[in-house]
């Protein structure tokens, strides 16, 4: 064997047991953070004498989807008894209008910020900027007050409204930091030619935005849809999303407590994140990577 050659295997051995050691370190750590995860799905296939006897860690015996039933259109919430079926479409049609307006004013706050820039534009986006560290519980009697003016509460669009100017800080960052190592050039190039200001945002920027609009839209979705404070202070009732609900079925004291009905509607509250980081995950990476880039 040659010098090289030794040397090459002398360096390939540790090199080995560093890959085992930082795959064995990852195998625990997603064991450990799965865990939860197991215990829920386990338990909501589990009847209620399973559960009082059994390990809490066991598959389980004899696994019946009579809980995810009773969880989506019969468990009690407050005083009705018709399931977490409406609180659900309750948090999708908030969802939905506020990520898609959110992200929308986001990308147009970052468009002109970056390359239709007016005297104390900075001054404006320092005030946005401050606007992400505004704790949630201070704007919660101004919120209340503007919600009760525009006769908003206790509605949808009331709700939509509130994460919309709430978040409204965080997708400007975004499309701000993204936009600002855009091609000047190139905007001003489309002006020579009479390009206004819709074409150039709808022809030149909005098609290279794929990346920090997917980056966007999860990181709102995330925020919105698994928000507690502001859904149980600005909406009662039927008009409660998902968390809310969730939140009063687990919490409730009367009558048995089916804890395999609790932990089905957990897992019926946490699909849609879930499915949204499976099916957009990939682009998300490489949003954060290429943002990372530009910036």
């Amino acid at each position: 064997m040659s010098a090289r050659e030794m040397a090459i295997s002398t360096a390939a051995g540790p090199a080995r047991w560093s890959r085992v050691v930082i795959y064995g370190l990852l195998i625990v750590f997603a064991l450990f953070y799965l865990t939860p995860l197991f215990v829920m799905l386990s338990t909501s296939f589990k009847t209620l004498d399973e559960i009082r006897s059994g390990n809490i860690l066991a598959l389980p015996a004899h696994p019946t989807a009579e809980a995810w039933g009773k969880a989506w259109g019969s468990a009690c919430i407050g005083v009705t008894c018709e399931g977490i079926k409406g609180y659900f479409w309750n948090s999708i049609k908030m969802v939905v209008p506020a990520v898609l307006i959110s992200t929308v004013l986001g990308a147009l706050n970052g468009y002109v910020l970056t390359k239709w820039r007016f005297p104390g534009h900075r001054i404006v986006f320092g005030m946005m900027l401050f606007a992400c560290f505004i704790p949630f519980q201070s704007v919660l009697i101004p919120m209340a007050r503007v919600l009760g003016i525009l006769g908003l509460s206790n509605t949808t669009a009331g709700l939509v409204m509130v994460h919309v100017v709430y978040g409204l800080g965080f997708t400007t960052l975004f499309f701000r930091n993204y936009y600002d190592t855009f091609p000047t050039e190139l905007i001003q190039s489309a002006q020579m030619d009479g390009a206004g200001f819709f074409t150039i945002f709808r022809r030149i920027l909005l098609p290279s935005s794929a990346p920090i609009i997917v980056v966007t839209v999860i990181y709102q979705f995330t925020n919105i849809w698994n928000d507690f404070l502001f859904g149980v202070s600005f909406a009662s009732g039927g008009s409660s999303p998902m968390t809310v609900a969730l939140n009063n079925l687990v919490s409730s004291s009367t009558g048995v407590k089916e804890y395999n009905v609790d932990m089905a509607a957990a897992v019926i509250a946490a699909l849609p994140t879930l499915i949204v980081y499976i099916v957009a995950g990939r682009y998300f990476m490489r949003g954060l990577m290429a943002g990372a880039i530009k910036g």
